[in-house]
């Protein structure tokens, strides 16, 4: 089965586990997602409706560009993928100019620019919420024309909405299913930092989103959770009341270079 790849590059993102996430998502007229991120479960989940909110504002208002524009958007954004704009002078007056920027349209196809020409794609903020991630070096980064249109397609579908995971799972009603990508738990107390967007994402935000969970599957709407698989997951979502599946999921970013091979990964399930 082929699947629809997102236009965003994101590490951490869910296509290469399209199918057993997929085998996980029981039927229902409305797929919500509070963690959205690149979008790849929604464009591949095969509901009638969808709830995707994400707490980046940057993120929901360029979804919502591409979700309104269509061509139109695709040619803006196309002008900022040129030769010249392929260095690291250029990349740091885009960055800075969307940092300040109050223009959303404008600030949404820089957006695109940096994700695509930043490193590995990684989205990352500083304490002023300040887009920091440096210049990627690529030799000539892809626009994803197709990509964006399949997103545009699949949209016409969604609400797009900027809110916190609360915010969103209050939204959940029967005959929804939850599916859920928070910020993963670190695998050591060496791990990197990024901070996504503001005020990162602690422990009491893991305990607060496995209530919630337990919450939602009591009143009938089953939530599913990735995470790492460690022995805090582990026990948080079994005192939850939710089952667990395990598997291995090769990483593809890593402050190390020379460490990026295979981390174990589940999938907690709530019904």
């Amino acid at each position: 089965m082929s699947f629809i790849k997102p236009f965003l590059k994101w590490p951490g993102g869910k296509f290469k586990l399209l199918e057993r996430i997929r085998n996980r998502l029981d039927s229902g007229k409305r797929l919500v997602e509070p963690f959205v991120g690149s979008g790849a479960v929604f464009l591949n989940a095969g509901f009638k409706k969808y709830l995707l909110a994400d707490t980046n504002p940057d993120l929901i208002n360029l979804y919502l560009q591409v979700q309104q524009n269509d061509a139109d958007f695709d040619k803006y954004c196309q002008r900022f993928f040129t030769p010249e704009n392929n260095c690291e002078a250029r990349y740091y007056y885009f960055r800075e100019e969307f940092n300040r920027t109050k223009d959303v349209r404008y600030k949404s196809a820089l957006f695109l620019y940096l994700n695509r020409h930043c490193y590995n794609g990684l989205c990352r903020y500083n304490s002023k919420h300040e887009f920091n991630t440096p210049f990627g070096r690529y030799k000539k980064p892809y626009f994803p024309t197709k990509e964006l249109d399949a997103f545009h397609q699949a949209s016409k579908s969604a609400k797009f909405i900027h809110a916190s995971f609360v915010d969103t799972m209050k939204k959940a009603r029967k005959g929804d299913v939850v599916y859920c990508d928070p910020p993963y738990v670190p695998l050591s107390k060496t791990a990197c930092f990024t901070d996504y967007f503001s005020g990162g994402f602690a422990w009491k935000e893991q305990i607060e989103l496995a209530e919630w969970a337990g919450k939602l599957a009591r009143k009938g709407i089953p939530v599913i959770i990735s995470n790492h698989n460690t022995d805090n997951t582990r026990a948080l979502y079994k005192d939850a009341g939710a089952e667990t599946e395990r598997f291995m999921v090769r990483r593809t970013i890593s402050c190390d270079t020379r460490n990026r091979g295979k981390v174990e990964e589940l999938l907690a399930v709530f019904q």
